[in-house]
């Protein structure tokens, strides 16, 4: 592995994400938290001195209303309280008449000047104005000096305050915050580091378990105390795990039983040739006897050959479908017409029953394939005088049909193993009559191409139903 492979995989780990993720999730609402703090604690702050300014304004317009301050400037007890209250507020006070001159400006820079700003303006309407410059820290407040017997506006009364005091604080406050990000910071990653290790873990330890399985050592892994996800993921790899023995005991068990299947043939036949070219001169009846036991495992040989070839077919990927509409009432007859012998000399009865006229798309040759299976198993499985009854029906998407047999049945614990390839419920029974075991494997491999199902409901001594549903109209698979 190079080292820009070696990174990439390193930052696609979980724990990378993890503590990321715990990271981000921690320092980020911090530091907003920290922004938004400063934020309203400045305009609590501004507000607060709003407040007071305005309450100690008012005061102050009522007497320089009742003074007659606007007309003789010189009185000396308001013009001390507006010293005093400028030295308070680091700021300057300035009386303004209703002709926009400044009558007094406790800076002694703008006497006796015109005032032609906005919020003066304002006042001047009656309305009390507040303009807060953030870059110099100043606020201004423009209060309406209001002669409560007229109701007029005699004047405007403009206050400045310094508010450094804030820089002050919000400098203290950010140096304590400061001190606390990096302390949050490092009690995130150290948080981070624990937290994504432990989360981490289990599945550390699930991926060394893994290791130790391959197709020689296919074993279960152990369940251990965890997360609730890595036991769920644990005892899903056993299930797993699971089917795969039951696929290798199968596989296993199918190579016993074609190499059995291909070689008695093969042995009797030779067998058979041997004791004819040992015989020299032999009677023709006993040539022809023995030419009959050849030719029937010629064709015992025949049928496991091309079953196999069918079921490579089936599995084959991308097979193709001859998809076209068929009158299935038709073709099921066709095939109890060929069966038909067959269950005549195995002495059982043979009964269709069809509810309505049904036309399906299908292909035609493999879903016959699959059905006569079905009927052929009823017939070969069944004792003499017992039946197979095909039942036929649709609605308006799907044709069903039931293939209801009164036979030896099928064990509860082979139920669910009977659609496995070459897996038979009685072998010795099997062998006997001649079966491969891939039939049910083939039919299910066709109905499933067809987008259908088939379900089996069985009783030991009293019989099988196989019931087989496929859609009316094919379905082709989106690309």
């Amino acid at each position: 592995m190079d080292k820009l492979s070696f990174k990439m995989s390193f930052f696609h780990k979980l724990r990378w994400k993890i503590f990321m993720y715990v990271i981000l999730i921690g320092i980020i609402p911090g530091s907003i938290c920290i922004g938004v703090f400063f934020h309203f604690y400045e305009r609590r702050t501004v507000n607060n001195d709003v407040v007071s300014i305005t309450s100690e304004a008012q005061l102050l317009c009522d007497q320089i209303i009742t003074s007659g301050y606007l007309s003789n400037p010189s009185d000396t007890s308001i013009n001390t309280q507006f010293l005093a209250l400028g030295n308070i507020y680091s700021g300057r006070i300035m009386v303004i008449n209703s002709s926009l001159r400044v009558v007094k400006d406790t800076y002694n820079i703008y006497n006796d000047r015109t005032m032609v700003w906005g919020n003066v303006i304002s006042s001047m309407r009656g309305k009390r104005q507040t303009y807060y410059d953030r870059d110099s820290r100043c606020l201004i407040i423009t209060v309406p000096i209001v002669d409560t017997d007229t109701d007029t506006v005699e004047g405007v009364l403009l206050i400045t305050k310094s508010s450094e005091y804030l820089n002050q604080n919000i400098r203290f406050f950010e140096d304590l915050a400061i001190y606390s990000l990096i302390v949050l910071v490092v009690a995130v990653v150290a948080a981070a580091l624990i937290g994504s290790g432990l989360m981490v873990k289990p599945i550390n330890e699930l991926s060394d378990s893994l290791e130790g399985i391959d197709a020689e050592n296919v074993t279960m892994i152990e369940e251990r105390r965890g997360f609730t996800e890595t036991e769920e993921i644990i005892y899903r790899f056993n299930l797993i795990i699971g089917k795969m023995k039951e696929i290798d005991d199968s596989r296993q068990e199918f190579v016993s039983n074609v190499s059995h299947e291909l070689k008695t043939p093969l042995t009797s036949m030779k067998v058979l040739a041997d004791s004819l070219n040992a015989m020299g001169e032999a009677p023709v009846e006993l040539y022809k006897e023995f030419m009959e036991d050849i030719t029937a495992e010629i064709d015992r040989e025949t049928t496991t050959i091309n079953d196999l070839l069918t079921l490579v077919k089936l599995d084959k990927s991308g097979v193709d479908l001859n998809i076209s509409q068929v009158n299935l009432n038709e073709l099921i007859e066709i095939i109890l017409k060929r069966l038909r012998p067959i269950a005549e000399k195995q002495q059982v009865e043979l009964v269709i029953e069809s509810f309505r006229p049904v036309t399906v798309e299908i292909d035609e040759v493999k879903f016959s394939l699959a059905i006569s299976n079905l009927i052929e198993n009823g017939i070969k499985y069944n004792n003499p005088g017992g039946y197979v009854h095909v039942s036929l029906n649709s609605d308006h998407q799907y044709c069903y049909i039931r293939v209801e047999d009164s036979g030896m049945g099928i064990p509860e614990d082979s139920i669910n193993r009977i659609f496995e390839r070459f897996y038979r419920v009685d072998k010795s029974h099997s062998r006997q009559i001649g079966g491969t075991g891939l039939g049910l494997a083939i039919t299910k491999n066709a109905i499933d191409m067809h987008h259908g199902q088939i379900s089996v409901y069985s009783v030991v001594g009293e019989g099988t139903t196989f019931d087989v549903r496929v859609p009316l109209n094919f379905i082709k698979e989106q690309v």
